[in-house]
């Protein structure tokens, strides 16, 4: 998978798409099997980046809370402590945990596992530090 529109074609056959722009698309992921346990969602966005003009990237991105709602301090420790996937960036008003992959020789599991990755731990992040469902 080595361009743009692959990889958009995959993520619309795998997963719930809820909204479809032509460098962007923001999907639902759910989580929590367990029937005991309450169902958490998180939204993700999936864009694409062009690096130097010239390179095509695909970003993943994940909101967790509002940046006047933590103490980003905290936030930043404990994301370098426990998280291996990802970085830290504030957006508008938004803390986000997102993460940046090449798409030239991209393959479909350098994708997942970092979706999964960062959005596993963002949610995670949310339920730490808002103790909200919000994303």
């Amino acid at each position: 998978m080595a361009q743009w529109g692959d990889l958009v074609a995959y993520i619309r056959e795998s997963y719930r798409v809820v909204r479809d722009e032509p460098d962007e698309l923001r999907i639902r992921l759910v989580f929590g099997d367990d029937p005991d346990t309450e169902q958490r969602a998180q939204i993700v966005v999936i864009a694409r980046e062009i690096l130097d003009q010239r390179e095509d990237w695909v970003q993943i991105a994940t909101p967790f809370a509002k940046h006047e709602e933590v103490d980003l301090l905290e936030v930043l420790t404990e994301v370098g402590e426990a998280i291996v996937v990802g970085g830290l960036a504030v957006m508008g008003e938004h803390v986000v945990l997102r993460h940046s992959l090449p798409l030239i020789n991209l393959d479909i599991n350098e994708f997942t596992d970092p979706l999964e990755l960062v959005a596993g731990a963002a949610e995670l992040l949310e339920q730490q530090f808002t103790g909200r469902d919000d994303y």
